[in-house]
């Protein structure tokens, strides 16, 4: 009797975990254009704070900015409700590969990135700007590009890659975030901060006093992408696409740019000279 009890326990301990392991590889082998036809819901990351591209509304709790914005134009498209999931930049590229999300609006294609991440057509292209301290005015990179010049740029973001790549002969300042080189200009430690125009612009809206925007030539641009999760079947990649183009060819990028450029960070669409495209 103990043995048949036993053995009875251990076949429903069997089929029970072959159960949850059969169900679990089902699911972890769901493409993402799958879940969400299945669920009608589209998982998008979204980062507190980081006006234009993500700010949440205080009193009524909804998410605004470009992302946003976006993310309800694609969800439209696909049939699928918005589900916005909080995050950082640091962490978004991991909450795409743990299937935590299915998209990051705003979200840069690097090199070590594209080993892990997948990723959609140019949303936007960001222009690369150089805020100096008053009384210097470059209007080339060349003149950026000699010893006697302090750039600060933010460790490790794309504004640090673009100062290696093009600016090997200045003094580069390499400082923990985009607020510490921002402070390196203020107090005379730097002559030049290098930011995407997306950021400089409410920088300065909020403390002109801190310098002017330039916009060196030749114009240098960053590639703003969607961060979709690394898969076998590319439908969903191929359905984001897809969207983004007839977004494109009906000129409403600028349009969702500039509108939360002036609703959240207080920038003018006149405040754009004419080499910046989105």
């Amino acid at each position: 009797m103990i043995l048949t009890r036993r053995l009875g326990a251990l076949l429903l301990a069997a089929c029970t975990t072959f159960t949850w392991g059969a169900a679990y590889a089902q699911s972890a082998a769901e493409s993402t254009m799958a879940r969400v036809n299945r669920t009608k819901t589209l998982r998008v990351g979204v980062v507190a704070g980081a006006v234009p591209y993500f700010n949440k509304d205080l009193v009524s709790g909804k998410w605004e900015g470009f992302g946003p914005d976006f993310a309800e134009s694609l969800g439209k498209k696909l049939g699928a409700k918005v589900e916005y999931l909080e995050t950082t930049w640091g962490n978004a590229v991991l909450d795409l590969e743990s299937n935590k999300i299915d998209a990051m609006f705003g979200m840069a294609p690097s090199p070590a990135r594209r080993e892990v991440v997948n990723f959609s057509d140019t949303l936007f292209e960001n222009t690369y700007t150089a805020v100096c301290k008053k009384g210097f005015a470059p209007k080339t990179w060349d003149q950026l590009n000699v010893p006697e010049v302090k750039v600060a740029v933010d460790l490790g973001s794309s504004h640090d890659q673009l100062a290696t790549k093009i600016l090997p002969k200045a003094e580069v300042l390499r400082v923990e975030n985009s607020g510490a080189a921002t402070m390196s200009l203020q107090a005379g430690r730097a002559d030049c901060q290098i930011l995407v125009v997306l950021l400089a612009q409410p920088l300065l809206a909020k403390r002109a006093s801190i310098g002017t925007m330039y916009i060196p030539t030749p114009v240098q641009t960053n590639s703003v992408n969607i961060g979709l999760q690394k898969e076998v079947d590319p439908a969903f990649q191929k359905a984001v696409n897809g969207w983004l183009a007839e977004v494109r060819a009906r000129d409403e990028v600028r349009g969702v740019i500039l509108k939360n450029m002036e609703k959240l960070a207080g920038v003018s669409p006149d405040a754009f000279p004419r080499e910046i495209k989105f």
